[in-house]
């Protein structure tokens, strides 16, 4: 689907983002150049999975056939209900952010795909596409 709203962050990019962001109270925001944040305020993949709709990645998992299940969808394999989830999210105003270069290139790892709110994507400073 060429149309989905697609960001795409290198590795580096993905890392730079993220250490870009605190979590206090749980609500995720960007840090300020200059002010101070407590170590627990810290954001990792792991963290930043607390606040996506859905994802797909090696290292963080994010529970496609709880998802799936949720949805009351069903899929032959997790390719097929990744794509569920997918159009789901996607057809209801959410962003598909792709993060590229986290695995070894010859490595067949599963993609790092994570599914925010455009609403959430906008306020972090990612560069959401048009619709």
């Amino acid at each position: 689907m060429s149309n989905e709203p697609v960001i795409t962050l290198s590795a580096d990019a993905w890392a730079a983002f993220l250490a870009g962001l605190y979590e206090r109270d749980d609500r995720l925001d960007v840090r300020v150049p200059g002010e101070a944040y407590a170590r627990s305020e810290t954001v990792d993949a792991y963290v930043f999975s607390g606040h996506a709709e859905a994802l797909l990645s090696a290292d963080v998992d994010g529970d496609v056939w709880g998802t799936l299940e949720d949805l009351d969808e069903t899929a032959a394999d997790e390719q097929e209900a990744w794509a569920k989830i997918r159009a789901f999210y996607l057809e209801r105003g959410c962003v598909l952010l792709r993060v590229e270069g986290l695995n070894d290139p010859g490595d067949a790892e599963e993609p790092e795909e994570w599914i925010v709110t455009e609403r959430l994507a906008r306020r972090l400073g990612l560069p959401v596409p048009a619709r």
